[in-house]
């Protein structure tokens, strides 16, 4: 199998969408290019005292409807490519949950896993202040992604008011609670995803009690999807993370296995009531009613697409299906939640943070819980009535959704100067 980009499965996906749409061929171009990269240079003093310089980026996709809006993800395997794409992602999941944002991404090429946690802190304020200059409340909101973390917003918070001798703390969501963050923030995405899993249910017409689940990574969302899962009744049979996966017919015990996990670094050698080593591969084609992406991209591809069971994917990843498999999904009938609709929770509350600490007034956890809700019901319904009515897979309809609120924006705004 050719290697496909995250960028190329992005692109894919909007001109799927774009040739079913009646815009003039200015209107797509501007759509299909990424308005901003900045591209960084980070050196950071290690603790022996050598300096390393790492690379960062930060990308804003498209800002029509609003300030730029994404996390910032620290992986060895980012790349400029690569959030370019993710910004693409969110600013097609901020216009399909209706929030006045654009997209933006970040991410800085590093293995966090090797870093003590003064180099990280370190690596962090030296990234923010590189990407200083575009980014604020009301230009570019950055946010936690893969391996950052309430504290890594601290970190940003405080650098970035030290630079500009502001106490501007809606320049970063995902904060912790003593720094302003949101009530219900950590779980948001996984509430998100659960809560689109159970309009799809009521779709469907399973039973939730009845139904089995598979969560391929078992990081802070795939264990809150698990857990708000199992409280729903559903029965998770398997769960994996980088290092391997574990199976049980008979269902795992999501808490155990997150403690597990948390003791040991890793969930494949959890080892409890008949629980089965699986390899990540396999665990993609296990029966089951639900599969849960919730790690990287580009997971369900052409080669393994034709042996997955499951009836319902629900994406809690970005780009975890490339667009020869959802060539491959539509013909066997399975019903896809794409991630631009499916995993918008945590945007979704990190614009209820951004409200919050623009007002100075803070929600309780059940006000942002119940506007969640809505909010995913309400977008759910939309791209569901556009599939419906074209006759189209949900991810195209889901993109017609968001494309055509950015072009609309476009539109009224005119080309300056």
């Amino acid at each position: 199998m050719v290697k496909v980009s995250a960028l190329d499965v992005a692109n894919q996906q909007l001109e799927k969408a774009l040739e079913r749409m009646d815009l003039d061929e200015n209107t797509k171009n501007q759509l299909r290019k990424t308005e901003k990269v900045l591209t960084v240079s980070i050196p950071v003093k290690m603790d022996n005292g050598q300096v390393n310089v790492f690379t960062g980026f930060r990308a804003q996709y498209n800002t029509a409807r609003g300030p730029a809006k994404g996390g910032v993800r620290y992986h060895p395997q980012v790349c400029f490519d690569e959030v370019k794409a993710l910004a693409a992602w969110m600013t097609w999941k901020c216009a399909v949950v209706g929030l006045p944002y654009g997209g933006g991404k970040g991410g800085i090429i590093c293995n966090p896993k090797e870093l003590s946690e003064g180099e990280l802190e370190r690596l962090s304020r030296r990234y923010i202040y590189e990407i200083s200059s575009i980014i604020g409340p009301n230009k570019d909101i950055p946010a936690p992604d893969v391996y950052t973390n309430p504290q890594v917003m601290g970190w940003y918070i405080d650098t970035y008011n030290m630079l500009n001798g502001e106490a501007a703390f809606a320049c970063v969501t995902g904060k912790p609670l003593a720094l302003w963050g949101s009530e219900g923030r950590v779980e948001a995405t996984a509430s998100g995803v659960v809560q689109t899993i159970v309009m799809s249910l009521n779709r469907l017409d399973i039973v939730p009690e009845e139904a089995t689940v598979v969560v391929q990574g078992y990081g802070n969302a795939g264990f809150y999807i698990a857990k708000f899962l199992h409280e729903k009744g559903l029965k998770i049979i398997g769960v994996s993370d980088s290092k391997g996966g574990v199976y049980n017919s008979n269902g795992l015990d999501s808490i155990a296995l997150y403690q597990h996990k948390k003791e040991t670094g890793t969930v494949s050698d959890f080892k409890r009531n008949g629980t089965e080593k699986i390899a990540n591969d396999d665990l993609l084609k296990l029966e089951c009613d639900i599969l849960i992406p919730a790690a990287l991209e580009e997971v369900i591809n052409e080669n393994n697409a034709h042996d997955i069971k499951a009836k319902i994917i629900a994406e809690a990843a970005n780009g975890p299906t490339t667009s020869e498999a959802d060539e491959i999904l539509k013909e066997k009938g399975v019903f896809v939640i794409p991630d631009i609709l499916a995993n918008a929770g945590g945007v979704v509350v990190s614009y209820f943070e951004w409200v919050q600490n623009l007002n100075g007034y803070f929600w309780t956890e059940e006000k942002v819980q119940l506007r969640l809700k809505a909010r995913m019901e309400k977008a759910f319904d939309e791209v569901l009535q556009i599939a419906q009515k074209e006759d189209i897979d949900n991810r195209t309809a889901a993109y017609i959704c968001a494309v055509k609120k950015v072009a609309q924006a476009m539109k009224f705004r005119g080309i300056w100067p």
